[in-house]
């Protein structure tokens, strides 16, 4: 914790492309996507290997928004190796969790080396009857696993102290607008509405509001990190497939591409409207300068388009330390390319973003 007040622009020793780096603040944009947020896990793990890089806020939605709460739990209680430790633990426990499920992969698939749910026969039965029945009478108690992984592992109230401001995105099924929930306002019913997917589970009701999936309204929501964080860089942690090359054939490849480009769509359109505004913006001092100084940078993978979105469901321990070790190489070589590149100049080009409509 002592790290983090550190006066800005002191020489710490820091690892691959940012050896001898001045401290910098930055911003975490974490996607969601299941169990694929084991990846954003592994980003997140090498990241808080760096000395020199201090998360001032994270926005979070869905597996991200967990991802995000369980690392400021985790840095309260230890500083980075105590965010690490509170990481692993939590994915730890959804694999457990997992173990229960009726969505396993088949001998066959193990044989193969295959990750994904498609040829489950519990998962084909509960994707076709989740298209004909509500949750509401599929799962009438409105039971999720994750509640009480979350209520154990998290210490909710102390969020409200965490140095590391926290925004979690989820959607309000009467307007369809996002709320954003900060530190205080967090609970696991906050967590579990980001990642409600309407389809397998209840609306979690919230000051009597009901609330679905944030990835229907930002995925993540960039603009309370650059209104209300004094960090001017941010790094887009990208789990959801922006583009494929194929156009998709069979009835899942569809839905899935479906779901890809509405979870991605609130994201870009956001991203679009930044990027305007940065060249708009008035860059002497408020509102203006935060928007014109705002720097961007993204880590993703293609590792994760050739996933089925079956896999998304599947929390084998093995798969979880797979996308973890993936997300840490891909973070590792981000940092090789571009760690000196943070807090001087954007590493991924927003504005061209402005000549897509």
């Amino acid at each position: 914790m002592a790290a983090r007040n550190q006066p800005q622009g002191a020489d710490i020793p820091a690892g691959s492309g940012s050896a001898g780096k001045d401290r910098v603040l930055v911003d975490l944009a974490l996607q969601g996507g299941g169990s694929h947020g084991a990846f954003t896990w592994g980003v997140l793990d090498r990241l808080l290997e760096e000395p020199w890089m201090h998360i001032e806020a994270i926005s979070g939605t869905s597996a991200g928004a967990m991802n995000a709460a369980v690392l400021a739990d985790g840095w309260l209680k230890g500083g980075a190796e105590g965010a690490r430790a509170a990481l692993e633990n939590f994915w730890s426990q959804v694999s457990k969790a997992a173990a229960f499920s009726p969505f396993q992969r088949t001998p066959l698939d193990k044989m193969m080396g295959r990750w994904s749910l498609d040829h489950s026969p519990a998962y084909v039965a509960i994707d076709l009857m989740t298209r004909l029945v509500s949750p509401y009478d599929l799962n009438p108690s409105g039971y999720n696993p994750l509640k009480p992984i979350l209520e154990e592992g998290i210490d909710f109230a102390a969020l409200a102290r965490s140095p590391i401001k926290l925004f979690i995105t989820a959607t309000n099924v009467r307007t369809g607008r996002g709320r954003i929930f900060r530190n205080a306002e967090i609970t696991a019913d906050v967590l579990l509405a980001s990642a409600c997917l309407p389809t397998m589970f209840q609306a979690v009701e919230i000051d009597g509001e009901a609330y679905w999936d944030g990835g229907y309204a930002g995925n993540p929501t960039i603009t309370p990190l650059v209104r209300e964080s004094d960090a001017t860089d941010t790094i887009l942690v990208q789990i959801n497939p922006r583009e494929r090359t194929e156009v998709p054939r069979t009835a899942a490849d569809i839905m899935n591409r479906l779901n890809e480009i509405s979870f991605n769509s609130p994201l870009m359109k956001e991203i679009r409207m930044i990027a305007l505004l940065r060249q708009v913006a008035d860059p002497g001092t408020g509102e203006g300068a935060r928007w014109a100084s705002m720097r961007t940078h993204r880590i993703q993978t293609a590792k994760l388009a050739e996933l089925g979105a079956s896999s998304k469901l599947n929390a084998e321990w093995d798969f979880l330390v797979m996308l973890r070790d993936e997300g840490r190489a891909v973070a590792d070589r981000f940092l090789a390319e571009h760690g000196r590149d943070i807090g001087k100049r954007s590493t991924s080009d927003i504005d061209v973003l402005l000549a897509e409509s």
